[in-house]
């Protein structure tokens, strides 16, 4: 899928994981083990992962600042973020507050 617009987000419905980051990042590598076992276990939640950068306006929008940034969006609208997650438990207190 090619980066979606702001509009193209926040028409999406149900629940989905954007993943703000780039390819030469090592946080992003070092996240991405969790994160994988994350989305695995969540069958209900879709993943559109995002190269970001300079420029990119879909990043800017959502005031992305480090990488990785997730932040979780349902129908459209932001529900939860995490920031440079650095455990399994972070992610998993991401979708936590969705039952909050």
């Amino acid at each position: 899928m090619s980066e979606p617009t702001r509009d193209e987000v926040d028409a999406l419905p149900g629940l989905t994981l954007l993943e703000f980051g780039a390819s030469w990042c090592p946080h992003c590598h070092a996240a991405r083990p969790f994160v994988d076992a994350e989305i695995a276990r969540r069958a209900d939640v879709r993943h559109i992962g995002i190269e970001d950068g300079s420029g990119k306006r879909l990043g800017r929008s959502f005031g992305v600042k480090l990488w990785p940034t997730l932040v979780l969006v349902r129908d459209g609208q932001e529900v939860a973020r995490v920031v440079r997650p650095r455990s399994a438990r972070e992610l998993e207190g991401l979708f936590a507050r969705l039952a909050a």
